[in-house]
């Protein structure tokens, strides 16, 4: 990530982008809330002097990008708002994939669809996108835009690894259905997949524990799983005859509805796996990217915080 959220040198980030570029990489994908703007600032550097034509240039909306309320979400005044600003920062007319970048349940699916679909018809962006919904969201989003003549989502970007599998028991199968592309993020599970945790060793420090401690606290039972299962993730690697990044990016390439892998893995390397993560589950639910109210709020779950009295 560039900016102060990764990277803050600012022609070193450019110089890795270049670097990408020249290796083939053809998507570039970023978000408003990466470092408040700062990582589409970067970005737009970057592509300067020829190069935005060369790429599929992704970012997304919703984050909090200011202290006013309204500067953050999925209502049609921010996206309109702040599409403007990442065109900006950007430097571009055009972006080629919007996409929202969480559900915001108070915020009625068909204003989101409708701002974006002007957006799309004003040629500011060319196509839509969601990441981190739910697969009955995802389903809510499609019927919505069938029905009301929207520009519809082509694609949804959810987080997937070998240690975060709960896509696999809805999100995932959905996509297939309604024809969605699937770009996951954080394959190697924000680094507990890159062959630096090994048992016996030191657990590598991060800043990351400052930054989202219920995802790398190791004082947590859940993150204590997750290094268990790494430990043995790294074991079935070694024995695999494969670095633990090609094992952990071929895991996520072999389900048919993200792509075709060029690292292909074993039918007993990915049983293997099954073991030590079960299909459709997430060792530590932090690492979902996003908790329905429904299930974060206690106020949604029990009648007696509302003021009502059982009967």
């Amino acid at each position: 990530m560039f900016g102060a959220w990764g990277n803050p040198d600012h022609d070193e980030s450019i110089r890795v982008i270049h670097r990408a570029l020249d290796a083939g990489i053809n998507l570039i994908d970023t978000a408003d809330v990466y470092s408040r703007g700062e990582s589409e600032e970067i970005v737009g550097k970057a592509l300067a002097g020829g190069k935005r034509d060369q790429v599929v240039l992704a970012t997304k909306v919703h984050g909090s990008m200011g202290d006013d309320p309204n500067q953050r979400g999925n209502s049609r005044r921010w996206i309109i708002a702040e599409v403007e600003n990442s065109l900006r920062r950007l430097g571009t007319d055009w972006i080629d994939l919007y996409q929202i970048h969480r559900p915001e349940p108070d915020t009625d699916i068909d204003e989101t669809l409708g701002a974006l679909t002007d957006l799309v018809r004003d040629g500011k962006v060319r196509y839509l996108g969601s990441s981190t919904f739910p697969g009955h969201m995802i389903v809510e989003a499609q019927w919505v835009a069938e029905r009301r003549g929207r520009e519809r989502f082509v694609c949804e970007q959810p987080p997937y690894s070998i240690l975060v599998r709960g896509i696999e028991a809805d999100v995932l199968p959905v996509c297939e259905r309604y024809g969605m592309g699937v770009i996951p993020w954080s394959p190697l599970a924000g680094g507990w997949l890159s062959g630096r945790y090994r048992r016996g060793e030191e657990a590598p420090e991060s800043r990351r524990v400052q930054m989202l401690p219920q995802r790398f606290d190791m004082s947590l039972p859940e993150n204590q799983r997750k290094l268990e299962a790494a430990y043995r993730l790294a074991e079935l690697a070694d024995e695999a005859g494969l670095s633990m990044i090609d094992m952990a990016l071929a895991f996520v390439l072999e389900h048919p509805a993200i792509t075709a892998a060029e690292v292909q893995l074993s039918a007993d390397v990915l049983d293997r796996i099954d073991e030590i993560v079960a299909p459709g589950t997430t060792v530590n639910p932090a690492d979902a990217g996003w908790q329905p109210p429904a299930l974060a709020s206690p106020w949604q779950r029990r009648r007696s915080l509302r003021g009502f009295e059982p009967t």
